[in-house]
This record gives C-alpha cells, sequence and structure tokens, in this order.
C-alpha cells in the first residue's frame, strides 16, 4: 500500500502540472500550439474525463473496501460529486453529447470546494464549520500523506480541478 500511495502522490504532482499547462493555452489560444493542444484535448475530454473519473472512483472503493480506510462524512460528500460523473461521461461518450460538461464542470466544483475544506482540516487547520463525522471516520485524519502535502482530499481536489479545467476546454468554440 506504501507504493500505492507513491505512486498516487507522483500521479497528483503531474496532473497538478498538467492542469497549469493547461491554462496556459486556455488564456493563449491565439497561436498554432495552443490551438493544437486545446483541439486534441477537445476531442478526447469526454474519454479522458471518463476514465479518470473511473479510475478514481475505483480507488476510492479499494481504500474503503479493501484496505479498510473508513471514509468520514466529507470523503462520502466528495464521493457524492464524483460517483455522478462516471455515469454521465459515460453515457455522453456514448451519445456524443458535449452538453454534459455544464453538469461535470457544477459537480466539481462542488466537490473542490468540499476537497479543499477537508484538506485545509487535515493540514492543522481549525474547524469552521462542524465536521459532520458520525463517529465512524474523523475528518481530519490522514490515510495518505506524501510529500508533505498530498492527501486524499487534495487528490480529490486536484481531480476536481482537472474535470474543471477539461470542461472549459471542451466548451471552447
Amino acid at each position: 500500500m506504501a507504493q500505492l500511495n507513491f505512486l498516487l502522490g507522483i500521479g497528483v504532482i503531474l496532473m497538478q502540472v498538467a492542469i497549469v499547462v493547461l491554462v496556459v493555452p486556455l488564456f493563449a489560444r491565439n497561436n498554432l500550439a495552443s490551438q493544437s493542444i486545446l483541439g486534441l484535448l477537445k476531442k478526447w475530454a469526454i474519454p479522458l474525463g471518463f476514465f479518470i473519473t473511473l479510475g478514481a472512483s475505483i480507488l476510492t472503493l479499494v481504500y474503503s473496501d479493501v484496505f479498510g480506510f473508513i471514509p468520514c462524512s466529507l470523503c462520502w460528500f466528495q464521493r457524492i460529486f464524483l460517483y455522478p460523473q462516471v455515469v454521465l461521461l459515460g453515457i455522453a461518450w456514448f451519445k456524443k453529447d458535449n452538453g454534459v460538461w455544464k453538469y461535470v464542470i457544477a459537480l466539481s466544483v462542488l466537490g473542490a470546494v468540499v476537497a479543499l475544506y477537508q484538506h485545509y482540516l487535515q493540514m492543522g487547520g481549525t474547524e469552521l464549520l462542524p465536521c459532520p463525522a458520525d463517529g465512524v471516520g474523523d475528518c481530519g485524519k490522514r490515510f495518505i500523506y506524501e510529500f508533505n502535502y498530498v492527501t486524499f482530499p487534495l487528490m480529490a481536489a486536484t481531480l476536481f480541478a482537472w474535470q474543471w479545467v477539461l470542461g472549459l476546454i471542451a466548451k471552447l468554440r
């Protein structure tokens, strides 16, 4: 499991770098390189978003059902915003419906807010709102802590940010 945590930490860092790299062409769409990158991503946005959310959903289930980590209430809220994206993007891919991104972006923004709040708690922040923990899972407990900043909620926030940027690219005209 330590190796999986390490690999996921590296994956999160790479995804964060990719997000920053993709934001640049969004603002500099006038050059040919930006147009090429955005065009390619726009073409493959739905399958890419589908497979990333599917993989993340499977990993959440592996950690809770195989490794025995009990998700707290905030983790469940993040899952509530993640799991429907798999279904929505799967249907959109089948139907070739690019209109799905307004729903994916909305779910991602809400999920990112919850994830960033929980990451804040896990990094030692004080509760701004009472933790809705039901006594089983603790919102402030870190299960993963790679590279002195990568936690489960930060992984979720990174995924939601990726989906948001991918959605913005897919919605470009």
